[in-house]
């Protein structure tokens, strides 16, 4: 469902964004541990956020890149190299080679933005291409890859080209980033949704992003599952191949039912849990159930960058 963003609640040109708004494209190799999962070319949308070209995306997109291309609203394609790709959260930041020339668009206040709020998506395009939506709920995501964002913004209709696309409050300050298209039946979901990471998530890390290329606070524990809520149990749906739970001897089928002692409810619980033992490279204890039988093993977990391809800089 695509509606022109002309409702009289907001106050948003859409045309004036446009010009900040960028297709990101890359390559990725065929080595790389991501080429399998997310391909090895991907393309999205960006927004320009630095004078300079500096520009915002979802991670995603340029995770273990060796080329990336940009697209400006008048098809003039410019180089560009990653400068950051923070998992935490699951931003994005692209540098261009030279400068892009192309205005920034101002941070908004995404604590601020509730249900029932109406937003603007734009991505890449005409402004015809952008979507009226509404905020439908804040609440947090725990995606089974080992990642959790807290107070993440979902609305509908949802925006079909969703990996990048921008998301603008009333006054056309940028409150999220999307990540993912979530179908019908997901949780408490009444419609299809997209989810969007929080602006605000970035302020306090953006200047050490753009500084160093990466934060200096210590990487979380990763065990290389991935983890799926199924009828209130946490079951094992698959593997890293070689990653630390493997080792350990956890197996597809398996439920984790407790992190050093305590018992988990969720994804998100048992995230918090795993993070808190220490940093990668801690020993985290885990209680499983398979076939009838409980017992408990230790994964000595690891550094999820570890596996990563860094990015190529020109």
């Amino acid at each position: 469902m695509v509606v022109e963003p002309n409702a009289p609640d907001v106050s948003i040109d859409v045309g004036r964004i446009l010009p900040s708004i960028v297709s990101v494209r890359t390559i990725i190799p065929d080595d790389a541990y991501t080429a399998s999962i997310l391909g090895t070319e991907r393309m999205g949308h960006g927004v320009v956020i630095g004078e300079n070209g500096l520009i915002l995306t979802i991670g995603y997109l340029v995770m273990e890149a060796e080329s990336v291309w940009v697209i400006d609203h008048e098809g003039r394609p410019a180089a560009a190299h990653v400068l950051a790709n923070d998992q935490e959260t699951g931003f994005g930041l692209v540098q261009t080679l030279t400068p892009l020339r192309l205005p920034a668009v101002g941070l908004g206040d995404s604590n601020s933005a509730a249900q029932g709020d109406s937003v603007v998506i734009v991505g890449y395009g005409n402004a015809s291409d952008a979507v009226q939506a509404r905020i439908i709920s804040r609440r947090e995501f725990a995606g089974y890859w080992e990642y959790l964002v807290d107070n993440a913004i979902f609305t509908e209709p949802t925006y079909a080209d969703w990996s990048g696309a921008a998301l603008f409050g009333r006054g056309g300050e940028l409150l999220g980033i999307c990540s993912l298209f979530i179908q019908r039946g997901d949780g408490d979901a009444d419609s299809d949704q997209n989810m969007f990471v929080p602006i605000d998530l970035l302020k306090p890390i953006l200047d050490e992003l753009t500084a160093q290329g990466e934060m200096s606070r210590p990487s979380r524990p990763w065990l290389g599952m991935f983890t799926m809520e199924a009828e209130q149990r946490l079951a094992i749906a698959g593997l890293v191949d070689d990653g630390p739970a493997n080792k350990a001897g956890v197996k597809v089928g398996d439920f984790v039912l407790a992190v050093g002692g305590v018992p988990v409810a969720d994804l998100a619980d048992m995230y918090r849990r795993i993070w808190a033992v220490g940093r990668a490279g801690a020993d985290v204890p885990l209680s499983i159930a398979r076939d009838g039988h409980t017992f408990d093993v230790v994964v000595h977990s690891g550094d999820r960058s570890d596996r990563l391809k860094a990015p190529a800089l020109h």
